[in-house]
This record gives structure tokens, C-alpha cells and sequence, in this order.
């Protein structure tokens, strides 16, 4: 941020939204790993102090905030354990920095399928209950207080992903399944039946829209977009065609019913390959997808039409699990400036949106972690550091990543302050490393000196 900003402002030249958005994105494009902060099942031992106890003993699948505070973490382990971090609370002071400890823990059932969470979603107008899909083909809800299942969903197959609209009123859980139809679940009345079809195989990503409660968008393997309206009894709004850079109507513009017959008859491809995320922007105006195509899109919501933001090469894509898509918030950024973390193996890509230019790449440091709670000997460290999961904190400038490792990574603003740190830890490292250089000089003269001089032992006689 520039200091005329802060000036104007002083001197009611500028609003307060724009100072906003300009101290806003000088902390986005700062965020970088915290790597004092944990999130530990459990404090180290005694004996060994210095090990990092991860927070879930065997991965972590998914990650959500609450959007109402800003302040409770849900973590999804692949063990199916679910776990509730209380982001405001004291943390605990250890060999290495600051540990959360869970405020609450909920396990796999003793002779359940102990299936791992597969995603994890707060109640869209209450914190106190959330929702929990699994491998186990169950959709759960849960209260936040207690973690105990309230309601549990069988869908018959796995479930990938969930989503619940951040604006409507009625409910429905739109479930991305095994099956080639995705599923809505009816929170109020506890129905499963309703199907929206059309996709050839598995789905694995659902969307709804930020601005239209009955708008939905679902990708699939068969490499398919589709958008749905779910007061509509059959057949979905559009298809996404990645060869089309114009648009032929989906949300904004009404096809005539030539043109409408003519575009079903043609099979169309958002991705060539499964699509595995899916995102609205804020204002409901582009969608972002990924697919298994190692390529980003940005989608036109009005026409259906291809963007043709570039994403380079570096983008990389695989497995059935939801890829998170993470946009920052958009009172954060510039107009027509927004930004996008995407997970890329064990690092976090950041790109602009629309013309997909690539503004930093984020990574954590390897840290030597320990599954005491599995009883494994050796650390965590050998397991490949797959980020598989990115939260935003609301009304905060913070980012959380999950790990394949079981960590939960904190991600925050480098102030100038940390860097006067670490340019103090830098200095004070160099310098421990001059003395031990020096000593190690002075004892290689004293061992030469000692082996160059001859030492006589008893007297000798001519």
C-alpha cells in the first residue's frame, strides 16, 4: 500500500472502501507461512520437546471457518476424525512456538467404517451445527458444540463433495457422488430423492451461486459443466464448451429453441478430463473451474463463454478429491483485480483471476512432525507434503492449509516487524556461526602446533 492512500484518507480525499482494498491487497500479496504456530492433537513429550505433534494422526482432508466470527476451524482427517479449533483461543507455549490444541474431538464409531471425511461445511446461517461428508457414502449433521451427529444422509455411494448456498433459505445440500447424477439432500424434510441428471460419470464438484438461490453448477469426470436451476423438474441451463469463447446464453441471455436443440445434440467439454473444483466469484459474474487437464478456466456466467484467461503450465491436477479453489475476499482486492490460491502438490500457486498471470508461489518448509497417536516411529517428514485443502478466516487476512501429513498450516501477513525479526535471527545465526568458525580455526592450530613438535619420551643415550 501506498502512503498517498493513507493520506488522501486523512484528508477525506478517498473512501474508506478504497483505502480498504489497498491495504487489503498489500496483506494479501504479504501472507506467508507461520511457522511457529501449530495445530497439535496433543503437546510433545517431555523427553522430546522439540517434536511437532500433527493435528490429525493420518491427513487432513478438509478444512472450514465459520463465517459468522471468523473463529472455529473444522478439520476432516482421513481417519474420519473430526476436530474444532478455537482460532481466538490462548495457544500453548512450546519448544518450537505456539501449539492449538483441539477444543473437541469426535472419532470414528467403534464398528463403523471409519471412512475418511471427505468435506466439511458450517450451517449457512448458524454456527452451531455443520455438515460432514464421508467415503463411508454418508452425509452427517453435526452439532459444533458437541460434534455428535444429529442427522445422518446414506447417498448409496461415496461422496466427493457438498455444498449449501450461502444465501438461500431452503436448504438443500447439493452432494457430488459416485453416481452420475448429483443429489439433493433436504435438511428440513430429510429427503434424498430429488437427482438432477444429466452428467455421464461421477461427479465431483457442486457450486451454488452467491446471488441466485436456485442456481447451481456441477462438474463431473466426463469433463462437463452444467448449470442447474433446481425449480426446474428436468434438464439443466447450459453446458460449458471450452471451444467457446463467445457464449450462447446460460444465466443472462435466453437461446431460442432451434438454437437450444441444436447446442443438446452436441456433447460439450469444460475440461478434457474430470473437473475437481469449482468457484463462483463473489459477485456471481465468472466461474472458475479446474479439471484433470492441468488447466484453470475462467467462465462468463452470462454467455457461457470461455474467458481464455491463461494459466501457464505450471498448474498441476489429479485424484477424485475436491481441489479447493480459493478466492481472497473481494473487499480485499482491486475491482477487476481478484485474486485465487490454488493447491498445487506441496505448494500454494497465487494467480490473478482474469488474466491469470502468476503472482507468488507459497510454500511450507519441511518440519519434522510426529504420529504419536498412531504409535509410528518415524516422523511424518517421509510422507509426501500434498496440501489437500485451503480455508479463508473471515473478516481476517488469514489462510489455513491442510496436509497430507495431518498438519494444519497457518498462512499470514508478513509485517515489517517479522521482517526485522528475521533479518535479527539471520544476523544472530551468522554470528554463532562466525564464533564456532573461529573456534573451530583456533583448535586446528593448536592440534597442528601439537602434532608438528616432536615429543621425546625417557631420556636417550648416545
Amino acid at each position: 500500500m501506498h502512503t498517498h492512500h493513507v493520506h488522501d484518507r486523512a484528508y477525506g480525499f478517498t473512501p474508506h472502501h478504497v483505502l480498504q482494498r489497498a491495504m487489503g491487497s498489500s496483506l494479501i500479496y504479504a501472507l506467508h507461512h507461520s511457522p511457529t504456530l501449530t495445530f497439535s492433537q496433543h503437546l510433545p513429550p517431555p523427553s522430546d520437546p522439540y517434536t511437532r505433534v500433527p493435528a490429525h494422526a493420518y491427513g487432513v482432508n478438509a478444512l472450514t471457518i465459520d463465517k459468522f466470527e471468523g473463529r472455529y476451524l473444522l478439520s476432516g482427517g482421513a481417519d474420519s476424525s473430526i476436530r474444532i479449533w478455537d482460532l481466538e483461543a490462548s495457544t500453548a507455549k512450546t519448544a518450537t512456538g505456539e501449539a492449538h490444541l483441539a477444543l473437541s474431538v469426535a472419532g470414528k464409531q467403534k464398528g463403523g467404517k471409519g471412512l475418511g471425511v471427505t468435506q466439511l461445511a458450517f450451517y449457512p446461517f448458524d454456527s452451531l451445527a455443520f455438515l460432514g461428508s464421508s467415503y463411508d457414502h454418508t452425509v452427517k449433521l453435526y452439532s459444533s458444540e458437541t460434534l455428535v451427529a444429529s442427522a445422518e444422509f446414506d447417498l448409496d455411494a461415496v461422496v466427493y463433495d457438498i455444498a449449501l448456498s450461502p444465501i438461500a433459505s431452503h436448504l438443500l445440500v447439493a452432494c457430488a457422488t459416485h453416481n452420475p447424477n448429483v443429489r439433493l439432500v433436504d435438511l428440513r424434510s430429510g429427503a434424498t430423492t430429488h437427482s438432477l441428471a444429466g452428467h455421464a460419470g461421477t461427479v465431483l464438484a457442486t457450486a451454488w451461486s452467491p446471488v441466485r438461490e436456485h442456481i447451481l453448477v456441477s462438474g463431473a469426470t466426463d469433463g462437463s459443466v452444467r448449470f442447474w436451476d433446481i425449480r426446474r423438474s428436468v434438464g439443466e441451463l447450459g453446458v460449458l464448451d471450452l471451444e467457446d469463447s463467445v457464449g450462447t446464453g446460460i444465466l443472462g441471455h435466453k437461446m431460442t429453441s432451434s438454437a437450444l436443440r441444436a447446442s443438446s445434440s452436441v456433447f460439450k467439454q469444460a475440461h478434457r478430463g474430470p473437473v475437481n473444483g469449482l468457484t463462483w466469484t463473489y459477485d456471481g459474474r465468472h466461474l472458475v473451474s479446474c479439471g484433470h487437464d492441468a488447466q484453470i478456466r475462467v467462465w462468463d456466467t452470462s454467455t457461457g463463454a470461455n474467458t481464455l484467461a491463461d494459466f501457464g503450465p505450471m498448474v498441476r491436477n489429479s485424484g477424485l478429491t475436491p481441489h479447493t479453489l480459493l478466492l481472497a475476499p473481494s473487499r480485499y482486492v482491486q475491482p477487476r483485480a481478484d485474486v485465487i490460491f490454488y493447491p498445487n502438490g506441496h505448494e500454494i500457486l497465487v494467480y490473478q483471476v482474469f488474466d491469470g498471470k502468476l503472482a507468488r508461489r507459497l510454500r511450507r518448509p519441511n518440519i519434522n512432525t510426529s504420529n504419536s497417536a498412531a504409535a509410528s516411529p518415524k516422523p511424518l517428514l517421509q510422507t509426501k507434503d500434498v496440501i489437500t485443502s485451503l480455508a479463508w478466516r473471515p473478516h481476517h487476512v488469514e489462510m489455513y492449509s491442510a496436509h497430507a501429513d495431518g498438519g494444519i498450516a497457518a498462512w499470514k501477513p508478513r509485517t515489517e516487524e517479522d521482517a526485522d525479526l528475521d533479518e535479527e535471527d539471520e544476523m544472530e545465526r551468522e554470528e554463532k556461526e562466525g564464533n564456532k568458525k573461529r573456534k573451530r580455526v583456533m583448535l586446528d592450530e593448536i592440534y597442528q602446533g601439537l602434532t608438528k613438535k616432536q615429543i621425546a619420551f625417557g631420556n636417550t643415550r648416545a
